[in-house]
């Protein structure tokens, strides 16, 4: 009995000791926190009072505290009363608008892209309208997010957008009734393959229902036929929902399994994510593609099927966010979105791929390979922390030539096939020409296309200093030849680019002319990162080698 009691008090001074540190740090923290707000009341009171220049209170605080928040990480933001309605509307999926995409076109602003069955598209409006008024009011200096905003309000409310249109004298005006907008989840979904064996699954977020949605379609895809694989496209999905994440992983992966872990300063920020379900579709080969622009919780999915060994992770390096961030309301309609945790995936690492620091520059960099540890999938491949998720099959993006460089920054390709399907030579096309090429290269002839290369640069500077050569050097030199030489390079260029640019128009040609539905399709025909796809689901020994070896 005494040794019980003695080894009862000895825990109880133990408890008392643990807690009186706990209550002496947590005392100094909050006399710190108290100091400095003093000090930071003092400051800002004179500033306010007493400064030559008179400055807003609203403005001196909302600079203090950017600049304190920018010395942390990107994520940890504070989100002012004006700001508030807009990332609402953004966090929500849905608002009340008319359902178009605008963008820039050189120095206007047109409609890139009136969406699948909301108002503008059933009104008639195109993509390469130029936006001109909205409710009677000019737009013009207005960005496209600006114009945007415009066109959100009420569900049931009018706008009135007027555009003009190439081919049209004047200006033509849309009266719009705003409706429920809703943001999808997926982008689309489908079959591919030469036999339409294989399912297709585009997300664009992970919002609400993300997990159930993608659930629901490769069931029904898989209804019709015995589906034999499925590419899960996260190109460009920044995340969302970590719940949804965790719950598509679902899916693929039997009970009971970690997937995500997060840490953080708070043991209220800890927590140890599982698989739950039994997996509807465990043994099917997968494919996830992944881009730089897949971050967050598409990092999650790619990650977790990464490390064990469930799918084939194709593209390029993941963004690396593995930082998880909470909103918290404060006072007077304002919020702050912080961090307040990191990710970590079933072997143990963490996506996060730069380092912020904690000093008053927030400097970050990225994190340097001699700095990165490695960790092991299920099956024992070797994968790395601190730079996303690196792809088991790189895709390595072509870059734009010169030529294809001007053509896109110059809109020529959106103009060529907007003229073309207008009939503006008096031919209205039904499909896509055969001889798409050659009418383009003619479109160019006679819009005097030209774009620049280095050597442009070189012979007007000869042009311009051609009086400082001496008599025997400008004899030499012939400008008229160097030209026409130069020209004949310029179109040669083209000719080598035929392959990228009848890509590019083929691409130009379904966003204007085809539905929605039609036009997801059609672009995956010519999709690198898909037909890589389709040749690894064709071929189960290189699959399965690059899970296991």
């Amino acid at each position: 009995m005494k040794r019980t009691g003695i080894l009862t008090v000895t825990l109880l001074l133990i408890v008392l000791s643990i807690s009186s540190v706990a209550f002496v740090q947590n005392s100094d923290l909050f006399f710190q926190i108290k100091k400095q707000l003093t000090i930071y009341n003092d400051v800002f009171r004179e500033v306010a009072t007493q400064y030559v220049d008179e400055i807003e209170p609203q403005t001196l605080i909302n600079r203090s505290i950017r600049a304190m928040l920018d010395s942390l990480d990107p994520y940890t933001v504070f989100i002012d009363e004006g700001e508030q309605q807009q990332f609402e509307i953004l966090a929500s999926g849905s608002y009340g608008g008319v359902g178009l995409e605008a963008g820039y076109r050189g120095d206007q602003v047109v409609i890139i892209a009136p969406m699948d069955g909301y108002p503008a598209q059933r009104a008639g409006l195109r993509p390469g309208d130029t936006i001109e008024e909205i409710n009677g009011s000019s737009v013009n200096g207005m960005t496209p997010e600006e114009i945007q905003r415009l066109t959100i309000g009420d569900v049931g409310s009018e706008i009135t957008i007027t555009i003009s249109r190439r081919g049209v004298v004047d200006n033509i005006s849309f009266t719009l009734i705003r409706e429920r907008i809703e943001i999808k989840n997926i982008n689309y979904s489908g079959v591919i393959g030469d036999q339409d064996q294989f399912a297709f699954v585009q997300l664009a977020r992970f919002g609400q229902r993300t997990s159930e949605e993608v659930r629901e379609s490769l069931i029904n895809l898989n209804r019709d036929r015995e589906l034999e694989g499925i590419v899960l496209d996260l190109r460009n999905n920044p995340g969302g929902l970590l719940n949804e994440a965790v719950e598509l992983i679902d899916l693929f992966i039997e009970p009971g399994v970690t997937v995500v872990e997060t840490r953080g300063r708070h043991e209220s920020h800890n927590s140890v994510l599982t698989t739950d379900e039994p997996a509807l579709f465990a043994d099917m080969p997968i494919v996830v593609l992944i881009n730089e622009g897949s971050a967050s919780a598409s990092e999650i999915v790619a990650g977790a099927l990464q490390d064990l060994d469930r799918a084939v992770i194709l593209g390029q390096n993941s963004f690396g966010k593995g930082l998880v961030q909470t909103i918290r309301p404060l006072s007077y309609n304002t919020s702050l979105k912080i961090t307040i945790s990191r990710y970590y995936i079933p072997s143990g690492r963490s996506i996060q791929s730069i380092e912020y620091s904690s000093d008053m520059e927030g400097q970050y960099v990225e994190k340097p390979d001699s700095m990165r540890r490695a960790f092991r999938t299920k099956n024992g491949r070797e994968v790395f922390d601190g730079r996303g998720i690196q792809p088991d099959v790189a895709i390595i993006d072509v870059g734009s030539s010169l030529v294809d460089l001007a053509l896109q920054k110059s809109d020529t390709y959106f103009y060529f096939v907007n003229d073309l399907i207008a009939g503006r030579d008096g031919n209205r096309p039904v499909e896509m020409p055969e001889r798409i090429f050659q009418q383009f290269m003619s479109y160019l002839m006679n819009e005097n296309f030209d774009f620049e290369t280095p050597v442009d640069d070189h012979l007007n500077q000869i042009e311009l200093n051609i009086e400082n050569f001496s008599v025997e050097d400008q004899a030499v030199v012939n400008l008229d030849e160097l030209k026409a030489l130069l020209r004949d390079y310029k179109i040669s260029q083209i000719y080598e680019n035929q392959e990228i640019i009848e890509r590019q128009l083929r691409r130009e040609w379904f966003n204007q002319t085809y539905s929605e539905e039609e036009k997801n399709r059609a672009l995956l025909s010519v999709d690198d990162y898909v037909n890589r796809s389709l040749e690894l689901l064709n071929n189960q020994y290189s699959y399965r080698s690059i899970l296991t070896n």
